[in-house]
């Protein structure tokens, strides 16, 4: 609740003021049927028509105030509501992008897209309901019942007898609905992952005719939740069935030993109305805060989804010594000492006893099988996971030595599936350097073998992307990621298999604008092409996570069995 109040205090003056603008209308309301009581017994019985005009423009009055104030309840009731959900959106999304890859890899994607909508949505209507509801159902029940009792203390002893019953009710509702409330979240994430993967994959979907087969994935998962749904559901509305039970059987109490009483002249027509408004109002009172108490069951289970995020501290941050920013990476000579890595709880290391040094400006090719950890061993130089074992030196120092800040504003990294985010072209490219001018966008296009294509569009870099992307090839978004990354002219660069959908002819071309654009800045590239290994300074091999072989080009055709294999294998016979 700590981490909310930081959220909700902004809206203090509107906390403060909300009971006050709930309880006049509790007030406006408790009060008309004792009025109408009187109009009954001192107006129609005794037909004084003034009387009845007197105490009728009373409850008109009264009634219109109730209403202009709960007008003015409902504005304030939804901005603090709306606002709080704004906030905590906000503020669980800031605490997403401190996230390292181990922090989403614990979470999933859709997991968190769930407590980012859904989650939140549920807490927010908490708030509406605690500055409307949550105030009126118990200031009315305490209203009501004091004019209850008031009216008639002996025909209270009948609602004194339902109230404990409600009571029980409410109870053995919440203990078996709360458990499936959590089940319901669980299984929205579930349905979500499903839904953002056919989504993300649907060219593929539609290219291997698998569409029934994904539609059969997303059934199944929907009538899992539809499921749980009906269940919490069926816990839920067997409470108001009940309830309605036991306020009938009050209300008919109520008119029987009334009726005799009024019979017996010992209370008047007008009181009983009254008193049976009131009970109405007792009873409402008890439905409305069962509801807001379920409610508030359902959105504890979101609640501690989210808290869960908020209080999740990110896997990875700056050390004592990075946190001062004095270390500048200023060369971008690299080294790997006796590292090992190992993902998460996996019983086997990823990576074993690397070492490998790399000097200022060399360029560096990196290959191996599907598997062999080729991308774990490059995201180690950034730190987007940390080393299990040993250390990895940037410029001589640790990596864990420098910022965060620092490590990812100078070594940059382009992906080999690469995702470019709606918007022009010149925006996407500008993801490198927001501050830089047009002529810097097109120079670091034409490094990247980009820009003849870009002007190609009709409105050159102007041209809108849609999501991902998807209006431009696969080589195309190779080309822009790495423009991107040029951009920023880093001291490190790291290509993923950057260009495996471009030909060897424009890859070529792109390797030669980078050693003039990037004189002095060490490149590291994964490639499955012998060409590109063959015009490199040194390659490394890895198998399993070993390195089998490492060298200059000629020293491994020489002494490395895999080197010549993979030679081999590309050479045209």
């Amino acid at each position: 609740m700590k981490k909310y109040w930081q959220i909700l205090k902004k809206y203090k003056s509107g906390l403060i003021l909300t009971p006050f603008l709930v309880l006049i209308p509790v007030i406006s309301d408790t009060i008309q049927p004792y009025l109408m009581g009187k109009i009954v017994d001192n107006g129609v019985m005794t037909s004084d028509l003034s009387y009845i005009a007197r105490y009728g423009t009373y409850m008109i009055i009264i009634s219109l105030v109730g209403l202009a104030v709960n007008i003015w309840n409902v504005y304030v009731s939804a901005h603090i509501s709306i606002g709080f959900g704004t906030d905590l959106r906000t503020k669980l999304f800031n605490k997403i992008q401190t996230f390292s890859f181990p922090d989403i890899d614990k979470f999933s994607t859709s997991s968190l897209i769930t407590r980012l909508t859904n989650d939140i949505t549920r807490i927010q209507q908490v708030i509406l309901m605690a500055t409307r509801i949550m105030l009126r159902a118990p200031l009315m029940l305490i209203m009501a019942v004091f004019f209850v009792i008031k009216t008639n203390a002996q025909l209270a002893l009948i609602l004194a007898a339902a109230i404990p019953i409600l009571a029980l009710f409410i109870y053995i509702v919440l203990k078996k609905g709360f458990p499936y409330f959590v089940k319901v979240q669980d299984k929205i994430d579930s349905l979500n992952a499903v839904v953002r993967e056919n989504l993300i994959n649907i060219r593929v979907v539609k290219s291997f005719v698998r569409e029934d087969y994904e539609i059969n994935k997303f059934n199944v998962k929907s009538d899992e939740l539809r499921d749980i749904v009906i269940r919490a559901s069926n816990i839920i509305v067997t409470l108001f069935p009940l309830m309605q039970l036991v306020l009938n059987c009050s209300i008919i109490a109520i008119l029987w030993f009334g009726g005799l009483r009024v019979m017996n002249g010992n209370i008047q027509v007008g009181e009983l109305i009254s008193f049976l408004n009131y009970i109405m109002q007792v009873l409402m009172s008890l439905m409305l805060l069962s509801m807001v108490i379920m409610t508030f069951a359902r959105a504890s289970a979101s609640s501690d989804r989210v808290l869960e995020v908020l209080d999740t501290e990110p896997s990875l941050t700056d050390t004592l010594e990075g946190a001062t920013e004095k270390n500048k990476i200023e060369h971008g000579t690299i080294e790997f000492r006796n590292v090992s890595f190992r993902y998460g709880n996996a019983e086997e290391n990823a990576l074993c006893d690397i070492n490998f040094s790399i000097k200022e400006g060399e360029t560096v090719a990196i290959a191996g099988a599907t598997g062999s950890a080729k991308t774990t061993m490059v995201q180690l130089i950034p730190r987007l996971y940390d080393v299990t074992e040993g250390k990895i030196l940037v410029d001589g120092r640790n990596v864990k030595d420098y910022s965060l800040d620092e490590l990812h504003e100078k070594i940059e990294m382009v992906l080999q599936k690469n995702e470019l985010f709606t918007g022009t072209i010149i925006d996407n490219i500008k993801w490198g350097n927001p501050d830089a001018t047009y002529e810097e966008v097109v120079e670091a296009a034409k490094a990247a073998q980009a820009h003849d294509f870009i002007m190609s569009f009709p409105e050159n870099y102007q041209t809108f992307l849609g999501r991902g992307g998807v209006n431009v090839s696969g080589g195309q978004k190779q080309r822009i990621c790495i423009a991107m990354a040029l951009l920023r002219k880093p001291k490190i660069l790291i290509l993923d298999d950057s260009t495996s959908a471009v030909d060897t002819e424009t890859e070529m071309k792109v390797r030669q604008n980078l050693n003039m654009l990037l004189e002095r800045t060490t490149v590291i590239i994964i490639t499955q092409r012998i060409s590109t290994m063959h015009s490199s300074d040194k390659v490394i091999i890895l198998e399993n996570g070993e390195i089998n072989s490492m060298g200059t080009p000629n020293e491994l055709m020489e002494n490395s069995d895999m080197y010549r294999e993979i030679y081999n294998s590309q050479q045209i016979a």
